[in-house]
C-alpha cells in the first residue's frame, strides 16, 4: 500500500494538462505525479523539469536518456522507476537488442563505446558516495561535449529525485509499466516489490 494515495487525474486541471506529456512517454499519467498533485506546485514544477531534462537536444537521444534513467534507477534499487525507464526507452525507439541486454551494456555489442561511457557515468553519478572519477570524466569527454554531459547528469539528477520519491512512497506501479518491466527485466529478477 502506498504511503500517500494518488489523487484522481482530474484533481488539478493544470497538472492534468501538463501531464499529457506522459501519454507520449509512458502511455499513461504516472501515479507518482498523481500523488505529487496533493501539492500542485510540486506536480507542475516536476512535470516542467521532466520535460526540460528529457527533451531531445541532439546526440543524447530520447532512448539513451531513458536507458540512463534505467541504469540510475537500477543502481538505487527503485523498481518503480526501473519499469518506467525501460518502458519509456522502448516507446522512444531503443533498439530491441539494447532493451533485451541492458543488464550487459558494458560488454554487449548492441552498445557503442559512447553509450557505455554515458551509462557508466550514470551508474557512478547515482552511487552514494558519488563515484564519478577522472577515468569516467576522460571517457565522457572522448565521446560527448559539455552540453551533452549536462543533459546526462540532468537525467541522473531527475531520477535521483524520482527514485527517492517512489521508493519512499511505495508508489503503486501501473499495469503497462509492470508489463514492460517483466518483458525486459524479468529474466534478471525484476519484481514489483513494494510497488503493488
Amino acid at each position: 500500500m502506498p504511503l500517500v494515495t494518488p489523487l484522481s487525474a482530474d484533481h488539478d486541471l493544470e497538472t492534468k494538462k501538463l501531464a499529457e506529456f506522459f501519454n507520449e512517454t509512458l502511455g499513461f499519467c504516472p501515479n507518482s505525479v498523481l500523488t505529487m498533485q496533493r501539492r500542485p506546485a510540486i506536480s507542475k514544477a516536476f512535470i516542467n523539469l521532466n520535460k526540460a531534462v528529457m527533451a531531445n537536444e541532439g546526440r543524447v537521444t530520447s532512448a539513451l536518456k531513458r536507458m540512463i534513467a534505467w541504469v540510475s534507477s537500477n543502481a538505487t534499487g527503485c523498481r518503480y522507476c526501473q519499469a518506467h525507464a525501460i518502458r519509456a526507452a522502448e516507446r522512444y525507439g531503443a533498439e530491441q537488442e539494447q532493451l533485451d541486454n541492458i543488464w550487459e551494456y558494458r560488454t554487449h555489442p548492441a552498445f557503442s563505446e559512447a553509450e557505455r561511457a554515458a551509462l557508466d557515468f550514470s551508474l557512478a553519478a547515482s552511487q552514494v558516495p558519488n563515484a564519478v572519477d577522472a577515468t569516467i570524466q576522460k571517457r565522457l569527454h572522448e565521446h560527448w561535449d559539455e552540453g551533452e554531459i549536462v543533459e546526462m547528469l540532468g537525467v541522473v539528477s531527475l531520477f535521483g529525485y524520482l527514485n527517492r520519491w517512489n521508493d519512499s512512497m511505495g508508489t503503486t506501479l501501473e499495469g503497462d509499466a509492470i508489463e514492460s518491466g517483466n518483458q525486459f527485466l524479468g529474466k534478471h529478477g525484476f519484481e514489483v516489490g513494494k510497488h503493488v
